[in-house]
């Protein structure tokens, strides 16, 4: 499946360098191991697309929703991170 989604200029340009190989987004669409994501660079001030866009193959997907590991008041106090790694 191939999904597109929008990202800022400066988060695109850690995607584009290869220094960011990960996303964080809100699970409201379903994606899985072997899609495509299309991150589609967006101007929020110009409120339209660049034109620049990068294709990226999924080797993972997270999810949060339902996750026991931690206490609701530890997920306030501290939050989440991600680690990216390779």
């Amino acid at each position: 499946m191939r999904i597109e989604k929008k990202i800022l200029p400066e988060y695109f340009e850690l995607v584009l360098s290869g220094k960011k190989t990960y996303d964080f987004r809100l699970a409201d669409f379903d994606i899985a191991e072997g899609d495509t994501l299309v991150l589609k660079e967006w101007n929020g001030q110009q409120k339209a697309f660049t034109g620049r866009e990068i294709e990226k193959q999924v080797t993972y997907v997270g999810k949060t929703k339902g996750d026991t590991t931690w206490s609701r008041e530890d997920v306030e106090k501290f939050g989440h991170q991600i680690i990216a790694f390779k």
